[in-house]
């Protein structure tokens, strides 16, 4: 069975234009685990702590995901696409090439809560086309096995299949046990897994996961959770094992290839229509 390498709680930062977040992934100590680039927390019952939002930035080399729990995010990117982002639902963002966007938040009674995920992808697949996905909460994968209940956003579980279509392997799991229920989930012996505790605590070989801790797994079998109240989200891909260079809103293989993503952005060469969606104020 797989165990547990090492718990990350991460610290308090803001972003964007003053959010408040819980940085897990994307520190000192915890600045990559492969292939996962970023995870952030974003949990705030006071408007003031997020209201500014992310207004237009721009993006290269990687994808985001992002999984709203409470509230809404109002998202529009240089490609034309827009949407809206509420309880239960997944934006998951291929920035390939390059891409600009804004990601604004609105109130549900006041609260927001959610999670952002940056994912690399290899150096093949960094100058892609740019792509968006709007997975809104009624297609995720959802079903309840005695006291779990499973949502599936990306890969394939208990012969079922997530939404989410992904340029590389990917299992985005959110877990839910209650009443000392058990969960085994199968892992490609290859892949990285990470499991992130959000509510109650969760149990994995022996160790207990609370609220806001990370765990990097270890090991080459399943994963086997318990809990009296849990829920967790689990995610696993394979790593990549191939050279980063990241700084900002980038992320590529080579210092070269990240100097040419900014000249592109200062020339306004990253994404098509780049200057109007800036000129709009993120409204393309």
């Amino acid at each position: 069975m797989r165990t547990i390498s090492r718990i990350i709680n991460g610290r308090a930062v803001t972003d964007g234009a003053g959010v408040n977040i819980r940085r897990v992934i994307g520190l000192a100590g915890a600045d990559y685990i492969d292939p996962f680039l970023m995870f952030d927390d974003f949990r705030n019952d006071d408007p003031s702590g997020y209201v500014a939002g992310f207004p237009p930035h721009p993006h290269r080399g990687f994808e985001t995901i992002t999984y709203m729990l409470k509230g809404k995010m109002r998202h529009r990117d240089s490609n034309g696409n827009s949407g809206v982002l509420e309880d239960g639902a997944v934006q998951w963002m291929t920035a390939g090439r390059g891409i600009l966007h804004s990601e604004m938040p609105e109130q549900t009674d006041g609260s927001l809560w959610g999670f952002q995920i940056w994912l690399n992808l290899p150096q093949r697949l960094q100058m892609a086309e740019p792509a968006y996905q709007d997975i809104q909460a009624e297609r995720i994968t959802e079903w309840q096995d005695g006291h779990a209940a499973y949502r599936l956003v990306a890969g394939e579980f208990a012969g079922r299949t997530g939404p989410a279509e992904t340029m590389t392997p990917v299992l985005m799991l959110d877990v839910a046990l209650t009443d000392g229920a058990k969960s085994e989930i199968p892992i490609d012996a290859s892949h990285t897994a990470i499991v992130f505790c959000f509510d109650g605590s969760l149990t994995i070989d022996g160790t207990e996961l609370k609220d806001g801790d990370l765990a990097v797994l270890t090991g080459e079998g399943a994963l086997a959770m318990t809990s009296g109240q849990g829920r967790g989200l689990l995610m696993t891909a394979p790593p990549l094992h191939e050279p980063i260079a990241r700084h900002g809103p980038f992320v590529l293989s080579t210092e070269g290839e990240l100097k040419k993503a900014f000249i592109d952005y200062q020339l306004g060469q990253l994404a098509p229509n780049q200057q109007a969606f800036l000129a709009s104020g993120g409204r393309a």
